[in-house]
């Protein structure tokens, strides 16, 4: 197994402790295994995402969307199926699924659809007002003042 070594990227950065651990996440992740369902994340807006998912053959009392600590999870269970239909081909997965999304702190969840098969999760950035960029004042000493208050 491989192992990377992040320290030398948090040398220079204060307060991105957790970074380590979703770079971690992702590097021991085997994409093979975590392909189902396909997905889509897509910005439609400067400030507005969209998650869309493949699941076909589940309805909408089959999936549930959660957000718990920045994360969102997407997860779906089909509730039961027809033991008397007999397959010649099944090329349509139903599958249990779970699928985890790392939300930064400024992103919103703003509401989910299904719509012909696809689910969608509309995300919103809403920066708050203190973390907006500000200008800071540079303080000056005036230095005139100081030679004219010493005596020559």
């Amino acid at each position: 197994m491989r192992t990377i070594d992040f320290s030398p990227l948090f040398r220079h950065s204060v307060g991105f402790d957790h970074m380590q651990c979703l770079l971690d996440a992702a590097v021991q992740t085997d994409p093979s295994t975590n392909s189902y369902p396909p997905y889509n994340i897509v910005q439609v807006s400067e400030e507005g995402y969209r998650i869309s998912l493949a699941v076909a053959g589940f309805s909408d009392n089959e999936l549930d969307v959660t957000v718990t600590d920045n994360t969102l999870v997407v997860s779906g269970r089909l509730n039961g199926e027809d033991k008397e239909t007999t397959y010649l081909h099944r090329g349509i997965a139903g599958r249990p699924f779970e699928r985890r999304f790392q939300l930064a702190d400024d992103i919103k969840v703003m509401g989910s659809s299904l719509v012909n098969g696809l689910l969608s999760v509309d995300l919103l950035r809403e920066v708050p007002e203190e973390k907006k960029p500000r200008k800071i004042a540079i303080a000056t000493k005036d230095v005139g003042s100081r030679i004219e208050d010493k005596a020559a």
